[in-house]
């Protein structure tokens, strides 16, 4: 049996890739601000404190909102796109790690351009990360609920 589906673009995929950057830059500010206070005590700890603070915010914040939206976080969810196994089931949660792991070691060299490269050349739009965890990012459709009321007892 063969299941269609509808694809990301890479459009969609950076606008909600943008959204999802907007939201952990407030919260790493949220946690910067915090870290000034500590700041006064020690200037380089509370740096080094805010450096880990952003990389667990920039890769925790994936995991974690993939994970409790399946393959969904706030940008992805506002864009209508979720992100699927390769097969069209949900993810696993080695999946959703190795995709977002794989995401910190493409943005190393020169702020994902080689990544948004893989993703033009691969056919089904699949970035490293989805080619390392098996996954896809599909768009969901438009359109109206159906009625569930006469479902429900």
């Amino acid at each position: 049996m063969a299941f269609s589906h509808t694809l990301a673009g890479p459009v969609s995929r950076c606008l909600a890739w943008l959204l999802d950057l907007f939201v952990i830059g407030a919260l790493t500010g949220l946690a910067g601000s915090i870290f000034r206070y500590a700041g006064y005590l020690n200037a380089d700890i509370a740096l080094a404190f805010a450096t880990v603070c952003y990389f667990v915010l920039g890769i925790g914040y994936g995991i974690a909102m993939e994970w409790y939206w399946r393959g969904q976080t706030l940008g992805k969810r506002l864009l209508r796109l979720r992100v699927i196994d390769r097969q069209g089931l949900h993810l696993q949660f080695p999946q959703i790690l190795v995709r977002n792991l794989v995401r910190l070691a493409v943005s190393l060299p020169v702020c994902y351009l080689l990544g948004a490269t893989v993703c033009f050349l691969s056919p089904r739009g699949q970035r490293r990360g989805d080619l390392a965890a098996g996954t896809l990012v599909r768009g969901l459709p438009t359109g109206v609920d159906p009625d569930r009321d006469p479902l429900q007892p």
